[in-house]
């Protein structure tokens, strides 16, 4: 499902979460997920005055070094809110992203992706912008600045970065740290290779070699890639659609936008991963369960989230959680217990 009619067939629902903040009753307190990756949630943890701060869709959410959680939002009063990890407001900043989607943090500079504009802006942590990123027309694939609708990046060692155009034409496509096009690979199709609704990446080094995990949200899995964008293997999530990889030590966490399939609203939940790519704890998911080694389909258990659009994992395995058309809810955090 392209980006125009997944959101054009959830117009209607989004506009009804206008008036209501809290889609679902939720037991404040309460403890969700399974084996040793249990949480408690708090809902209120991220709660502003939205007359002054307000919040359209709560998208990501990245965690610097000082401590302090940062929440992109497409709504263009304050496109960044900054919080300590207590949901104290700390500050707030930009005006000029209309579609800010990704947010993505390296090297002490923040990348964002806008949907609606077609570009990549690379960003001081107080909103400064170093480098912008166009529709890449040099690549041959891409005729007009509307086939490109980047939603996530992932940042190198070196500076490199890739943005996966996960509401466009689905490439990966590799910059070198200048913001210059270096190769591209995925794009549409039915072989393994390709992608659909590629909506996030990352890089993931938990086995040495640095690999890029790729969103194949339509698909229900992610894909690995090496960072040559050779394909090397499929982690099948039946049941998930899922949003960006985050890793935090040995564990890889996503929201689970809505499950079986995007066209089921207020079906979210979170999963998580082990290093071996198992599946141990959902929160707010059914519990993981393998049959001879195969994952079974998972689903939403308890109505705690609409629609989970990310993950941020805190210093102390911690997880704040931000929504996607779900009331204009702020984060929720959950306490590891």
């Amino acid at each position: 499902m392209d980006r125009r009619n997944f959101i054009q067939a959830s117009a209607l629902i989004a506009g009804s979460f206008y008036i209501s903040k809290d889609l679902f009753a939720k037991d404040n307190g309460a403890v969700y997920g399974h084996n040793n990756m249990r949480y408690r949630m708090d809902n209120k943890w991220g709660n502003l005055d939205p007359s002054r701060y307000p919040v359209k869709d709560c998208h990501e959410m990245v965690q610097d070094k000082k401590g302090r959680i940062i929440l992109l939002t497409n709504e263009t009063k304050n496109n960044i809110l900054i919080y300590n990890k207590s949901g104290k407001l700390l500050n707030s900043w930009g005006h000029e992203f209309p579609g800010a989607h990704g947010l993505t943090l390296a090297h002490n500079h923040l990348y964002i992706t806008d949907t609606d504009k077609h570009q990549v802006f690379k960003t001081t942590l107080d909103g400064k912008i170093l480098l912008t990123i166009n529709f890449p027309e040099e690549s041959g694939v891409y005729k007009e600045a509307k086939a490109f609708v980047p939603t996530e990046t992932t940042v190198t060692d070196n500076g490199d970065f890739y943005i996966a155009d996960g509401y466009g034409s689905q490439y990966i496509l590799h910059y070198n740290a200048e913001g210059k096009l270096q190769s591209f690979f995925g794009g549409r199709g039915k072989e393994d290779k390709h992608l659909d609704n590629a909506h996030g990446i990352c890089i993931d080094k938990r086995n040495g070699t640095p690999t890029l995990l790729v969103t194949d949200r339509t698909r229900n899995c992610f894909k690995r890639f090496s960072m040559a964008g050779e394909l090397l293997e499929v982690i099948p999530l039946p049941g998930a659609c899922v949003c960006r990889p985050v890793i935090k030590g040995d564990h890889l966490y996503a929201a689970v936008l809505r499950s079986p399939d995007l066209g089921k609203e207020n079906s979210g939940f979170v999963t998580i991963l082990d290093k071996n790519n198992k599946v141990v704890s959902n929160i707010g998911g059914t519990a993981p369960e393998y049959k001879d080694g195969k994952l079974q389909p998972m689903l939403q258990a308890e109505k705690i989230f609409a629609n989970p659009h990310d993950v941020c994992v805190d210093d102390e395995e911690n997880i704040y959680v931000a929504q996607w058309a779900s009331g204009k809810v702020y984060p929720y955090k959950f306490k590891r217990v």
